[in-house]
């Protein structure tokens, strides 16, 4: 028992945040123009896991994660729904609610801080400021840019050369920036609209909102800095940018980033017809078989999104369900030191290898037999599952499906389909089937 709990501590000898047992984490929120999908889904869950197992490796972690309130995206949505682009702060409650509530069921926590970009426009404005001061940006009628010129290291992240980078760069008529790599810190708009700054009126670009919140909340160096695989380029290479730009010290020590959701080895998209938000999800699993389901995946790897592993999945999470359910738990907050389980340990030699999830369940369904026959080490793993993983064990309820009319009206557009051999639309309209809880039982055509 001691070896291993001695194997556990180096584990913090190879993560080594910058104070001690403090952990500074920033992971990437959303933009609330539309209802939370799988996607970000798997992003939070993934980040869930790693803010409660370092609070039960003994680390007390900061943990922001923000919302883009102000975009391009809110702002066209507002002007579509109620022809005023300056409603978009309506679309933004709206979707910060319906995020919230998707993130509690899932089982995540509330992050240390949750900051939206539009309570925190005087801390951007001086970000920008200090750019412009030291030469890093430069204003032009209104509106401001980071010169990529002033950094010569740019692309370090995504392993990307400014050469090759400015050779494919689309370069715009009439465009006021010096390189066309350079990108806007502040839009300037209509005066008396959005926020006065020292260049006129206007509002943030995306990518500066991300480091003015990390130094203001979490200080100009941080621990971890996460989010999904698409924002690497450009958006974390721009943070970094402009972080180091400002305060000339390494940004974020650790960078993760998650794997991207595809269906049908396609990226999800509205545009393909193959896209799925949480709630449609929802209506046919239960969130706690879904939470199970991404953590089934490696973080890092692409995440096939498909009903049926889920159905699979989901046989596997009834299993733990009724084996562990009995079992009563402690519900204080679990802790390394207090830890007396081989079997959790070796759980954990895996989760605490960069989350590796998939080698943490090949450990306890290795285990699940001879677990049953000891009853103190199964309400430790119990615990484990619970407070580390997120997942309540809770037997689900069985679900009937009410076939009303739009679900009569997609069958009867997929028989239509099908009798046409138009295999495509027919699979399209099964997965949208399926989404609301219906399974089909096909006859030959």
């Amino acid at each position: 028992m001691l070896e291993l709990i001695n194997t556990l501590s180096g584990i913090k000898e190879v993560f080594k945040p910058l104070h001690d047992d403090k952990v500074s984490m920033y992971v990437c929120g959303i933009t609330p123009y539309d209802v939370a999908h799988i996607g970000h889904g798997r992003v939070y869950v993934t980040f869930d896991t790693l803010y409660r197992l370092l609070a039960f490796l003994g680390y007390t972690t900061h943990y922001c994660r923000n919302f883009t309130d102000i975009d391009d995206k809110l702002l066209a949505k507002a002007e579509k729904e109620f022809g005023d682009r300056l409603r978009y702060k309506e679309i933004a409650d709206r979707y910060i609610k319906m995020f919230d509530e998707d993130m509690k069921v899932l089982g995540c926590l509330t992050p240390t801080f949750e900051p939206r970009v539009t309570k925190t426009i005087p801390e951007i404005i001086a970000f920008i400021q200090g750019l412009v001061d030291n030469g890093k940006a430069y204003a032009i009628d209104g509106d401001v840019y980071f010169s990529i010129a002033s950094f010569p290291s740019y692309g370090k992240l995504s392993h990307q050369r400014l050469e090759d980078l400015r050779a494919g760069a689309r370069v715009e008529v009439n465009d006021k920036k010096r390189d066309p790599l350079d990108f806007a810190l502040w839009k300037s708009e209509k005066s008396g609209t959005f926020w006065e700054s020292p260049w006129g009126w206007g509002r943030p670009g995306w990518h500066i909102e991300c480091s003015a919140m990390a130094a203001h909340y979490l200080g100009k160096q941080i621990d971890i800095h996460a989010g999904g695989l698409d924002l690497t380029f450009p958006h974390h290479e721009n943070e970094i940018a402009q972080s180091e730009g400002l305060f000339n010290k390494q940004f974020a020590k650790y960078w993760l980033h998650n794997g991207l959701v595809r269906v049908n080895q396609e990226k999800m998209s509205k545009s393909l017809g193959n896209f799925f938000t949480l709630r449609q999800v929802f209506e046919r699993y239960n969130p706690m078989v879904i939470r199970y389901y991404i953590l089934t995946h490696h973080y890092r790897a692409p995440f096939e999104f498909s009903f049926e592993d889920i159905d699979a999945v989901q046989k596997s999470y009834k299993r733990l369900c009724r084996i562990f359910e009995p079992v009563e738990i402690d519900q204080q907050p679990m802790m390394l030191k207090e830890m007396r389980s081989e079997t959790v340990q070796n759980m954990l030699t895996y989760l605490a290898d960069d989350l590796n999830t998939p080698g943490m369940w090949g450990v306890l369904f290795d285990r699940l037999s001879d677990l049953q026959q000891h009853e103190q080490e199964l309400k430790l793993v119990k615990q484990f599952i619970v407070g580390i993983l997120g997942l309540d064990l809770v037997p689900l309820p069985e679900k009937r499906v009410e076939i009303t009319p739009e679900i009569e009206q997609l069958i009867q557009e997929r028989e239509v389909a099908r009798s046409a051999k138009d295999w495509a639309t027919a699979d399209k309209i099964r997965d949208k089937l399926q989404a609301l809880g219906v399974e089909l039982k096909d006859k030959k055509v």
